[in-house]
């Protein structure tokens, strides 16, 4: 139960009166990087793809199941910008990976 002294503030989602440490945990989470299985990302994740992808600008595909280290998160929460070898600038869609 929430302590007496707590904010309550309107959410209009639900329309009710929540505790605000509820609702800015809420959307906190609704505004967190999900992989293709649902999973939270964060900077620094190894992430593994779940389909082959070809890399638009060359001639490379990167297979599925290829593991991409540390993972670093963009602006938009479905993009993640990473580095392979010999690709620079890496910007995979988080759709197609898998945490590990």
């Amino acid at each position: 139960m929430a302590d007496d002294n707590e904010d309550y503030v309107y959410d209009e989602a639900t329309g009710e009166w929540r505790p605000a440490s509820e609702v800015a945990a809420a959307r906190a989470e609704a505004g967190a990087v999900r992989d293709a299985a649902g999973n939270v990302l964060a900077d620094g994740d190894q992430v593994t793809l779940i389909k082959d992808l070809k890399v638009k600008g060359t001639s490379t595909t990167l297979k599925q199941g290829t593991v991409i280290k540390s993972i670093r998160l963009t602006d938009n929460p479905e993009e993640i910008d990473c580095r392979f070898d010999g690709i620079k600038g890496l910007v995979l869609r988080t759709e197609f990976v898998r945490k590990r």
